[in-house]
């Protein structure tokens, strides 16, 4: 028996950086169900699409990473975040993993670390179902 597919939403600014991590998880155990370019848009797709994990870019206009992840823990707060930055600052770490985040990917980064972050969030979500 095939275990389900984790669902995930991609969010960052930048439309390649998108596009890689769609690549990048397209033909894992990971179906891609929405991607958004900021925060605000990140709340409504979430909402909607109810993933299990959310890579999230944390430096976005509008909203940032950390914003949006701490809004959508308050109503989905089963759903794991792997935040990715350029920005790898011990502050905004601290901030990312306090607020909920359970991963830290920094750019630039490869496909192994992606995929290596997603699966411990992956584990975390079987652990508890």
């Amino acid at each position: 028996m095939r275990t389900p597919k984790i669902s995930v939403v991609i969010v960052d600014d930048n439309d390649m950086m998108r596009t890689v991590l769609r690549g990048i998880l397209r033909g894992e155990e990971y179906d891609v169900v929405g991607e958004a370019r900021n925060g605000a848009q990140a709340v409504e797709v979430v909402e909607r699409m109810k993933p299990d994990i959310v890579c999230m870019d944390v430096l976005m206009p509008e909203k940032n990473g950390l914003e949006a992840m701490a809004e959508i823990k308050m109503s989905r707060p089963e759903t794991e975040f792997v935040m990715i930055t350029g920005s790898a600052d011990p502050e905004t770490v601290q901030d990312a993993i306090m607020n909920g985040a359970s991963g830290f990917i920094v750019k630039p980064f490869n496909a192994a670390r992606v995929l290596d972050a997603l699966k411990k969030s992956a584990a975390r979500l079987r652990q508890r179902s």
